[in-house]
C-alpha cells in the first residue's frame, strides 16, 4: 500500500481522483484492511494546512485528539479528552472520529456548537451541514462554528446502554442567521445522538420544562438529571458573562 501525503487541498483532490482512500489516524480502518485487504493507495491529510488548523472557530479533520486544547470551546475539548486512552488520542483524528467511527464521540459537541463541515468534493471544497456529512461521508477538511456564549459536557460512565456510555453536550449560542439566543442540547444514546434546540432563558427551570417536552424527556431519569445539571451550569456561566 502506497500512502500519499498531499500538501494542499488541490493535491488532496488529485489523490482522491486517482483512487486514494483517506486513512485518518488509522485507528479504525486498519483492522478492516487487515481483514478485507489493503487498498493500493491511501491518503493522509496531516500535511494539508486546512486540515490541521485549531482555533478561531475552526478545527481541522487531521488534528489529533490529544492536540485539542483551550483554542476550542470547552465542550469540544472535553469530548476529545474523553475518547479512549491516551495512546488512542495520540493517534485518532477529528475526521476519523466523526466520519469513520460508529460512536462519534465528538458529534454531540459539534452539534451543540451548530458546527458546519468543510468537505472536499470532486469540484473542490464546499461547506455542508453535519447531517449531510454523516449521510454522504465525503472527505472532511474541517469543522467551523460560531463562537458560543457558554458550553458544558459530561460523559456518564456509570450509565450505559450495552457498552456505550451516555454523553451530554450543551451550548448557548444564537439561532442561525439571527442574534436570538438559543440553548442546544445533544445526548448520545448508544449509537444515536438526540439533539434539541430551545429558546434561551435565564430561568433554568423553564428551559428544563421545555426540554422535558422533547424526546430528551424520555431518557432515563439519571441521564435527564445529568442534562439538568449541565444545563444549569451552562446557564450560570452564560449569565455571568
Amino acid at each position: 500500500m502506497h500512502v500519499r501525503l498531499p500538501r494542499s487541498v488541490s493535491e488532496a483532490q488529485s489523490c482522491l481522483a486517482e483512487g486514494a482512500v483517506p486513512v485518518g489516524g488509522a485507528t479504525l480502518v486498519w483492522a478492516g484492511w487487515q481483514r478485507d485487504g489493503f487498498p493500493e493507495q491511501a491518503m493522509s491529510l496531516r500535511e494539508v494546512p486546512e486540515a490541521k488548523v485549531i482555533g478561531d472557530g475552526t478545527l481541522g479533520s487531521a488534528v489529533l485528539l490529544h492536540e485539542i486544547d483551550e483554542r476550542v470551546p470547552e465542550v469540544l475539548r472535553k469530548a476529545a479528552g474523553g475518547v479512549g486512552t491516551g495512546a488512542v488520542r495520540r493517534t485518532a483524528t477529528v475526521g476519523g472520529n466523526i466520519v469513520g467511527s460508529t460512536l462519534r464521540c465528538l458529534l454531540p459537541a459539534a452539534l451543540v456548537l451548530d458546527a458546519r463541515a468543510l468537505v472536499l468534493e470532486p469540484d473542490g471544497p464546499v461547506e455542508t451541514d453535519l447531517a449531510e456529512l454523516l449521510a454522504k461521508r465525503p472527505l472532511l477538511l474541517s469543522l467551523r462554528w460560531p463562537e458560543p456564549v457558554a458550553t458544558g459536557y459530561r460523559k456518564l460512565t456509570d450509565q450505559l446502554r450495552g457498552e456505550v456510555p451516555f454523553v451530554v453536550a450543551v451550548a448557548v449560542g444564537t439561532a442561525e442567521g439571527t442574534d436570538t439566543p438559543v440553548l442546544r442540547v445533544a445526548v448520545r444514546d448508544r449509537y444515536d445522538v438526540l439533539g434539541e434546540t430551545v429558546p434561551y432563558d435565564p430561568d433554568t427551570g423553564r428551559i428544563l420544562r421545555a426540554l422535558a417536552l422533547t424526546p430528551l424527556g424520555t431518557l432515563p431519569e439519571a441521564v435527564f438529571e445529568a442534562v439538568r445539571d449541565v444545563v444549569g451550569g451552562v446557564v450560570e456561566r452564560a449569565e455571568a458573562r
